[in-house]
């Protein structure tokens, strides 16, 4: 028995290391396990052939299961020269990219005169939508160029040319070359002046700081009549330049011009998210009577380039991408941060955006407003509409001055944030309607003439600021002050602006109820509940898309 057991060992064991041994060799030549892992240890070789053979029993899922017209991607053919161009001209306005793409084989045959036309790719651009011109003093950053025909213009036939120069009262001489549909040649001549639209006295005035200027150049009387296709500014008129813009004329089909227009300084709202406060804001103004809301930006929240984007699509309002000249900062954030500090740098930019948008409509409507998306001209008594309210200031206007007035300004009245807390919130409102839940007031306005806003008539302001034209067509601007009987601009803010902060404490004890803007309620309420519901604002876990009651509705965003 005992020698029985012994063999029976000695046999199990031959078996034993015989699997072990065949076992060896099949893992050293299996050709499952690829070359570059025979330094993995035996037992990581182990599950990486058990997981390869997985993988390799796995049916193909490209070509099998899914169809390749299911993926998502841009399909659309590739754009041809022409529809690139109409595209590049959306994008850069000022850029003269279409008559260049249609003359540049006739532009390139040689002339007799000395400036040759520039190539648009030889232009010298900087931060995108501005042209430089370089001189021995000073360097000129160009933004637009537009056709000036005015019968308030003494100058006659004018290219007034706005953009941004590194001095203060420039001296260098220069000139305007005009670019004429059919003509080889430019037609030369000097500028004829650099408007300063800014004053002195609010500081930055220093050489080295761009300052915003408005340049004339006079269109010689041989082309009266015509609207040159470009402008090019140089030192030398024989240069060859490196900026070329677009010479900007819009007119109506119909030559009739529409009432009023609306212009939005560069929105610099990167962190904030303030869309529910644009969309109520756009439909107030669209209730009162604004044709169309120009904006031009900077950097926004997210939801707020939806929200533009939509009211774009219906034609509401325009918005044009914008940046900083020169050396400024346009990285989004540090362009923030340094507005937020360079207080007077900020103003002088913001200059920019409101003349572009005034000489982009200069013959489109009767009337040009300069607003922030905290502010609202407000008509009261029995005036709905900003139309009718100017049924009855132009004629008691032109009592006091039967020549006219340049712009017509409106008081300025603080609707502050904590005074309407101080009283809660109104039932039957939604509570995300800022405007239409703040209804105490400041009991006494900003003095007169102190951060107004105006109507102003295009066909006799020259320059704007912020508040009130800075120049005008024939003479001094004269502003004529709206009784506030009648209108006044109501101001929502969390606090008063810098300036006024001592007498901010003033404005807070002293408020009263001021429910005027409620005569809009209803249509303001289902307009923005309609807005907010086509842009997906609710949330859509409870049966009602607007909540149990307006008070109680939250909207989401996305970030």
């Amino acid at each position: 028995m005992a020698r029985t057991k012994i063999i029976l060992k000695i046999l199990f064991s031959l078996c034993v290391w015989s699997f072990v041994i065949i076992g060896l060799f099949k893992m050293h030549g299996s050709n499952i396990v690829p070359q570059e892992y025979a330094s993995v240890p035996l037992s990581g070789r182990i599950l990486l052939q058990k997981d390869m053979l997985r993988f390799m029993e796995t049916p193909s899922t490209t070509t099998d299961r899914f169809d390749p017209s299911e993926i998502l991607v841009d399909n659309r053919t590739a754009m041809d020269d022409e529809q690139l161009v109409r595209d590049v001209e959306s994008r850069i306005p000022s850029l003269p990219i279409a008559y260049w793409s249609k003359n540049k084989n006739f532009l390139q045959q040689k002339s007799s005169n000395c400036a040759k036309y520039p190539s648009i790719f030889e232009l010298e651009f900087n931060n995108i939508y501005w042209q430089t011109m370089r001189t021995t003093n000073g360097t000129f950053q160009l933004f637009g160029a537009y056709y000036d025909i005015r019968k308030n213009s003494l100058l006659g036939p004018t290219v007034r040319i706005l953009g941004m120069i590194d001095r203060i009262e420039p001296k260098v001489k220069t000139f305007c070359q005009f670019w004429f549909d059919g003509q080889k040649e430019p037609f030369i001549v000097k500028t004829y002046e650099y408007k300063y639209i800014w004053y002195n006295k609010w500081g930055n005035y220093k050489q080295g700081i761009y300052q915003p200027y408005l340049i004339a150049c006079q269109i010689p009387k041989p082309f009266h009549g015509v609207v040159p296709s470009s402008v090019s500014m140089v030192e030398k008129q024989c240069d060859t330049a490196t900026n070329n813009l677009r010479v900007i004329y819009n007119r109506p089909p119909d030559d009739h011009k529409k009432g009023f227009a609306v212009c939005v300084k560069g929105l610099d709202f990167l962190y904030d998210d303030l869309s529910v406060r644009f969309i109520e804001w756009i439909e107030m103004l669209n209730i009162l009577g604004a044709d169309k809301i120009y904006f031009y930006n900077l950097q926004v929240h997210p939801n707020i380039s939806k929200v533009l984007q939509h009211y774009e699509q219906e034609g509401k309002v325009h918005v044009s991408p914008l940046t900083l000249p020169g050396g400024q900062p346009n990285v989004p954030g540090f362009q923030h941060l340094y507005l937020t500090k360079k207080t007077n740098h900020k103003r002088q930019n913001e200059v920019i955006p409101y003349n572009d948008c005034l000489y982009k409509n200069l013959y489109l409507y009767d009337y040009i407003a300069l607003l922030d998306v905290d502010e609202v001209i407000m008509p009261k008594g029995n005036f709905v509409l900003w139309s009718e309210l100017m049924t009855k200031v132009i004629p008691e206007s032109l009592k006091f001055r039967p020549e006219g007035y340049h712009s017509y300004n409106f008081r300025n009245v603080y609707f502050l944030d904590d005074q309407q807390h101080e009283h809660g919130w109104h039932k039957g409102i939604p509570k995300y309607m800022h405007m239409l839940q703040h209804v105490h007031r400041a009991k006494n306005y900003t003095k007169p003439n102190q951060y107004v806003k105006c109507f102003h008539n295009p066909e006799r302001v020259l320059t704007l600021h912020n508040h009130f034209p800075l120049a005008c067509l024939g003479g001094v601007c004269k502003s004529y002050p709206v009784d506030t009987e009648d209108a006044h601009l109501q101001h929502y803010r969390a606090d008063c602006v810098n300036t006024l902060k001592k007498s901010c404490e003033e404005y807070r004890e002293h408020s009263v109820e001021d429910k005027t803007i409620w005569k809009y309620k209803d249509e303001l309420v289902r307009r923005t509940l309609k807005t907010l519901e086509t842009l997906g604002f609710f949330r859509r876990n409870s049966g009602n898309s607007f909540g149990s009651g307006y008070g109680s509705t939250t909207h989401s965003t996305e970030r």
